[in-house]
């Protein structure tokens, strides 16, 4: 269901609740409480779709439609002109964050203890210094981590120690995690080229900032599926090596 015809139909139905509850007795619901908590759930809809209506205009198509009025545009249209409305505020926000994050990245590159893994896309700085294993480019280490917005807010951590597989995860990240030795704390700068871009549920073309901690460069159970894969090669192969011997056997009998 669209946000609008979600937002119709809450309101809507709520609405014929209300009316409903006004011809029943006085001990009913407080009708003036309700109809204002109505109204912060149709604002709270409006903002999810992220375009800046005219509020008083909203309130009076309430009023018009509720007498039966003639809308200014019927719903196919209305469900085209704020799709319109939210690509234009999707496409300026992309322009603002990537011009923040070009910004930040080249006078961050100027910062004591900042270190460039590739010019204008990807910085850390060692927050801690770790002194264990390095975290190898196709592995799977076990790390804590709290991922930033260039504002400071939050928008993933691990609740615990997770381990990632390196192959998995957006280019920067990856590039940013090899090389980490265990023990090892580094913030790190991604650029959104190598970050999520103006895909996924994040604003587009966000700047990512990764706080990450080593806790190991490789995870046992991964060592350990690479040391029966290996077994398990080895096995095939001198299976393979046997037959072949008696096949050649075999061969020179005939």
């Amino acid at each position: 269901m669209s946000i609008l015809k979600k937002l119709l139909f809450v309101s809507f139905s709520l609405l014929l609740s209300t009316q409903g509850f006004s011809e029943e007795k006085k001990e009913g619901p407080d009708i003036s409480k309700l109809s204002e908590a109505l109204g912060h759930m149709i604002g709270k809809n409006l903002l999810d779709m992220g375009v800046n209506l005219d509020i008083a205009q909203v309130v009076k198509g309430l009023k018009d439609s509720s007498q039966g009025k003639v809308p200014p545009l019927n719903e196919n249209e209305c469900v085209a002109a704020i799709s319109t409305a939210q690509e234009e505020v999707f496409k300026d926000k992309a322009k603002t964050n990537l011009q923040a994050a070009e910004t930040f990245l080249k006078k961050n590159s100027e910062e004591k203890g900042i270190v460039t893994l590739e010019e204008g896309k990807i910085q850390y700085k060692i927050e801690t210094e770790g002194s264990g294993a390095l975290v190898a480019a196709h592995g799977t280490p076990l790390v804590k981590y709290t991922g930033k917005f260039l504002d400071g807010k939050v928008f993933g951590s691990s609740k615990e120690e997770e381990d990632i597989s390196l192959d998995e995860l957006i280019p920067g990240l990856k590039t940013g995690l090899i090389g980490m030795k265990e023990g090892e704390k580094r913030t790190l700068y991604i650029h959104p080229d190598l970050g999520y871009g103006t895909a996924g549920m994040l604003p587009p073309n966000s700047l990512l900032c990764f706080e990450v901690e080593v806790v190991k460069a490789q995870t046992e159970t991964t060592k350990a599926e690479a040391t029966i894969t290996t077994k398990s090669s080895g096995e095939e192969t001198s299976r393979e090596n046997e037959v072949t011997s008696t096949e050649k056997a075999t061969g020179n009998l005939r």
